[in-house]
């Protein structure tokens, strides 16, 4: 137990600036790293959406304010040279933790909402962002020692603080994501944590036996839960959580689960077998507009490269691009299902916004739509103003195909509808069998600006037995819904309203 500090018997010396310094940079720092990989770690869970990152966020701030809180009023009653190497090796074990904590909660159930979201953020990264943001107010408390000078340490030490977070942040999303997984790399700040905390407690206590076993204990639990609980995925990469499991269906059947979604279905013996419904309507709808022989096809997102296997087979000279954002996913697609780009297929990594606007006018004769970041299409490709640059690259009389995922409300499918027939002039919207039944599933948007056979489309779904639903009235059906814009796309949450 730490004991209480008895200013008339013993006054304790301030820290030297620069250990100050490292301190609450560090602390800050290692509480941001933490809360840019929550988002990964919470993703094969509850998606990825405005609202993971939403709750991540909220409850990080709530870790550093009851952190802040408490640790200054630790300081004001505990030896605070005693208590910094605790609170870091504590904070290591909890951060490291995490990773068990989260994998285990998030496999109690299938709910993705808001309550979820903030249960799994609650009790993997609160007590560990308490712990870390209760080590600068103790640092202060060492270095205050002339009431003159309150402002001048309390001000250097916050702005130091603050630009560890800054730096976190930036050297976190832009770097370390691209060097490990992030399993890893939580335990790399975890055991950083433990070992600072170590060299303190050798350097600034009377060596307290009982302080360095307790903090260690915390992190070997961490470390054996980290070793004993399996993770959700193969590939945990900078977006995506990915793992590749067998069909039940097909012997050769194989399903590439992204983050907590079946994201693409491939026969590695059959690729033009096309197994989920979304898929068959994309192909129905290029088949039936478009003219026989090779085509120049775009696509917004790779997945699995599900349908530009299926078109190298069924339509041989066609020239088609990929744009998908995660360099990683197209290795790992290339070594788990056997997808070699070649001459016909290019893949160019990056976000597909970016990678269109730098296409030429009149290129391919189909777009097809399907990017994702957990159920809901980035927003800034939902919008009016990309709508405009589909359009552009399309050549006259191409199509624009979409698969879109939307809750029972049909909220996003509307608006989305409306905002592609805002620039296209011909719109058909497929509701698949979950949608038309009010459950979430997949529907398909067909657009170009020249006619459209909507029924064409039917009578092809109805021979491959589909109970999906075509939108008679499209007028009727987007009535009351707003376009959405690069000024205002709340694409997730018209998703979540729907539920």
């Amino acid at each position: 137990m730490i004991e209480p500090v008895d200013d008339g018997a013993r006054r304790t010396e301030p820290l030297p600036s620069w250990l100050a310094v490292v301190l609450v940079v560090a602390t800050s720092a290692s509480v941001l790293v933490l809360e840019i990989l929550a988002g990964r770690l919470l993703a094969p869970y509850v998606g990825v959406s405005l609202q993971t990152y939403t709750g991540i966020i909220g409850t990080v701030l709530a870790g550093i304010a009851a952190g802040a809180w408490a640790g200054g009023w630790c300081a004001d009653r505990f030896d605070s040279r005693r208590l910094l190497p605790i609170l870091l090796m504590v904070g290591g074990g909890l951060a490291m933790s995490v990773i068990p904590v989260v994998r285990v909660l998030g496999r109690s159930g299938t709910d993705s909402g808001i309550g979820r979201i903030v249960v799994l953020a609650g009790c993997g990264f609160l007590p560990v962002a308490a712990v870390l943001s209760a080590v600068p107010p103790a640092v202060v408390k060492l270095q205050l020692r002339d009431l003159d000078a309150t402002g001048r340490t309390v001000g250097r030490l916050s702005a130091y603080s603050t630009g560890g977070a800054i730096g976190g942040t930036f050297f976190t999303g832009f770097v370390l994501v691209s060097w490990a997984a992030v399993s890893t790399l939580i335990v790399v700040v975890g055991a950083a944590l433990c070992t600072f905390g170590l060299l303190l407690w050798l350097l600034l206590t009377r060596r307290r036996v009982i302080d360095a076993a307790a903090a260690t204990a915390v992190a070997a639990l961490a470390v054996v839960g980290v070793a004993f609980v399996d993770p959700a995925c193969r590939l945990d990469s900078a977006y995506y959580c990915v793992s590749v499991v067998a069909a039940t269906d097909r012997p050769q059947g194989r399903v590439l689960m992204m983050d907590d979604l079946r994201h693409s279905y491939v026969d590695l013996a059959d690729p033009t077998y096309l197994a989920f419904w979304y898929t068959r309507r994309l192909v129905d709808a290029i088949d039936l507009h478009s003219p026989a022989g090779p085509l120049q096809i775009a696509y917004l997102g790779g997945g699995g490269f599900t349908l530009p296997r299926a078109m190298r087979a069924e339509r041989p000279g066609s020239a088609q691009t990929v744009f998908e954002i995660d360099p990683a996913l197209v290795r790992f697609v290339r070594d788990e299902l056997g997808f070699v780009p070649g001459e016909d297929v290019t893949v160019v990594v990056g976000d597909a916004r970016m990678g269109v606007r730098a296409i030429a006018d009149g290129r391919f004769d189909v777009v097809v739509g399907d990017a994702f970041g957990s159920r809901a299409v980035p927003w800034h490709l939902a919008t009016e103003e990309f709508i405009a640059e589909i359009d552009r690259v399309l050549r006259p009389g191409g199509l624009y195909v979409a698969n879109v995922i939307d809750e029972p409300g049909q909220r996003f499918l509307r608006a989305e509808a409306a905002t592609i027939a805002a620039v296209l002039s011909y719109v058909v919207v497929v509701l698949g069998p979950q949608t038309a039944a009010g459950r979430l599933g997949n529907s398909v948007i067909v657009a170009s600006d020249h006619p459209l056979d909507a029924g064409a489309i039917e009578r092809a779904m109805d021979a491959d037995g589909d109970a999906g639903l075509i939108v008679g009235d499209l007028t009727a059906f987007v009535a009351g819904a707003g376009r959405l814009t690069d000024d205002y796309a709340p694409v997730d949450q018209l998703i979540a309203a729907g539920r």
